[in-house]
């Protein structure tokens, strides 16, 4: 199995910034909270998409909204 197969089920954090209608660093900031779960990869966070889909069905990019994962 190749590093691609693995990592076909993960997005980084630009395709979560657009996913989420956010800028990226405050995809980090997110990851950093323990808002969102999310895996460091050499030197790039990961999240799992299946995660990402649920976080984002909760996920209101308003200022002052909370999202949460359950």
């Amino acid at each position: 199995m190749s590093k691609e197969d693995l990592l076909e089920n993960y997005v980084d954090v630009d395709e979560v910034s657009k996913r989420l209608q956010i800028h990226p660093e405050s995809v980090r900031r997110l990851i950093r909270l323990g808002k969102l779960p999310a895996i460091k990869f050499g030197n790039k966070w990961i999240v799992e998409k299946s995660t990402l889909e649920q976080y984002a069905s909760h996920y209101d990019p308003r200022p002052g909204n909370k999202a949460t994962l359950l």
